[in-house]
């Protein structure tokens, strides 16, 4: 049974763990911080926590006016969800009696309901106008320092923008497959973009296995690598799987490659509900071997292009892991070239909006093998821009990009030929 009061218990947790435990939301789902909840809760309590983390700055700066001290961070969580909720169109009553609610069964705090009461009804009565005033959310300092560098102070805006307007769903649909039950506009490069969908796995088409949840920014990479039916592929960092599943359906032998199990498991249940198949190997990208026509290697890197679906992000982490990242991907990118036989090719990619994770890493491959080359014509699909090609061969895809279709994620990608 539906109990919107637990959903909102659930999304204070998630909150306090990213705020205060630096976690990220998927690690606290792949933890089972969801399993008690009924579908529907489930869907609600995702949704308040990723509509406050996103709506922060704005609550932050709310609240401010009715508080003479920060109290505790679970407090001050409840404060921001129900900030959130009454700015968005929450009913005064029922989201103040609920923040309340919260707060009273709490073991430490309870005695702080009544600050909750009394701040949330001042904020029912004046925060929805005051909301509407305040400007787009901007990323922490950490973040924003090191993109504005890279992309100017007008860009960035832009893609906050972008960020505090979240993502559409976006699907990848296996050839041959109609999709005309979902209603969607068609981008450009192929995917199809729906908007409001609900509830996924109640959509036409998802429990046959016809299509899967794939934002059009990381659909790019397979598309450009373009593998061909019986070409012998490997993909490297593969789960949750998205480009895998492209490149089976479009014929190739694919060897998955992931060091999680959890994520794995999620490429096997993928795989099992669209019906293709794949090789998989839960195993060291590092310490693969072999020769093949083509690999995939989509990086471990910062993320910072998924924030539009992943508001967390931002204030989980600090930076601080950003310098192994960047050496990683370099080991990985000569490592995956090692594994392209001669005359095959290499697409390098990362969901990073950082050059050093991106053009930086590319530029230095190309100076390093005299026998790899950057194939530029390969980018050039429909939709693609030709601005968005950059100075050594890849392709850039920002948040800020399709502004009037919703947007993208940040991607960096490049397409390296071995020379035979």
């Amino acid at each position: 049974m539906s109990d919107a009061n637990h959903a909102r218990r659930t999304a204070v947790y998630l909150l306090d763990q990213v705020m205060g435990e630096g976690r990220l939301l998927a690690e606290c789902y792949a933890a089972g911080a969801l399993e008690k909840l009924a579908p529907e809760d489930r869907a609600r309590a995702q949704r308040l926590a990723v509509e406050t983390l996103r709506g922060l700055e704005r609550a932050d700066r709310i609240l401010k006016k009715h508080l003479k001290k920060t109290p505790p961070l679970m407090v001050m969580n409840v404060l921001r969800l129900g900030t959130v909720e009454l700015c968005s169109g929450g009913a005064a009553h029922g989201v103040v009696n609920a923040m309340v609610a919260i707060v009273s069964k709490h073991r430490r705090h309870g005695q702080l309901k009544g600050l909750v009461n009394a701040v949330l009804r001042k904020v029912a009565e004046d925060g929805p106008a005051e909301w509407a005033k305040l400007r787009t959310p901007r990323l922490p300092n950490w973040l924003r320092k090191p993109l504005v560098q890279a992309w100017g102070a007008e860009v960035m805006l832009s893609m906050e923008a972008a960020h505090f307007a979240g993502a559409p769903l976006d699907i990848t649909g296996k050839p041959g497959v109609g999709l005309q039950a979902l209603t969607g506009e068609q981008l450009p490069t192929g995917t199809l973009r729906i908007t409001g969908a609900g509830q996924v796995s109640a959509l036409p088409g998802y429990q046959a296995g016809d299509w899967w949840i794939q934002d059009a920014a990381a659909a790019m990479p397979a598309r450009i690598l373009d593998v061909q039916p019986g070409e012998r592929v490997l993909e490297l960092c593969a789960a949750p799987g998205g480009k895998t599943m492209q490149m089976a359906a479009a014929g190739a032998k694919v060897t998955a490659v992931d060091a999680s199990e959890p994520r794995m498991e999620r490429l096997r249940e993928n795989l099992a509900r669209t019906g293709l198949a794949a090789e998989l190997i839960v195993g060291d990208a590092l310490e693969q071997s072999g020769l093949f026509d083509a690999v995939l290697l989509d990086a471990p890197c910062s993320a910072t292009g998924t924030i539009r679906r992943h508001p967390d992000l931002p204030q989980a982490k600090d930076g601080s892991d950003f310098g192994e990242l960047i050496e990683l991907q370099a080991r990985m990118l000569a490592h995956a070239w090692s594994l392209v036989k001669p005359g095959g090719r290499l697409m390098y990619c990362t969901c990073s909006l950082l050059p050093d994770e991106g053009e930086c890493q590319v530029e230095d491959a190309l100076e390093m093998f005299p026998e790899m080359a950057a194939d530029r014509e390969a980018l050039a699909l429909p939709g693609v821009e030709p601005e968005w090609i950059t100075e050594e061969g890849g392709l850039r895809l920002r948040p800020d990009y399709w502004p009037e279709r919703g947007g993208m994620d940040g991607f960096y990608l490049a397409l390296l030929r071995k020379s035979a």
